[in-house]
């Protein structure tokens, strides 16, 4: 073997490792950008269901305060009679 035949080889050698070693950066990238971008949709799930219970929670706290007041001015008719 000479020395250009061992040249070429281990030029090809190098190619084929880079080519490699680059897909399978390429893969595992790619996989933990799927992961977070499912963790981020989750995240967004969760906050959308808390926003879709802030208007609910907001009138069913308004009517408890009506109600609250309703008491409290029927108790100090209530006293004062």
């Amino acid at each position: 073997m000479n020395s250009e035949n061992s040249e070429f080889i281990l030029a090809l050698i190098s190619l084929v490792g880079t080519v490699i070693g680059s897909f399978s950066g390429i893969l595992v990238s790619s996989k933990l950008t799927n992961y977070r971008i499912e963790q981020l949709e989750k995240k967004v799930d969760k906050h959308n269901n808390f926003a879709e219970k802030i208007p609910i929670l907001s009138t069913k706290i308004d009517i408890l305060s009506e109600r609250v007041e309703e008491l409290e001015h029927e108790r100090t008719h209530s006293q004062n009679a």
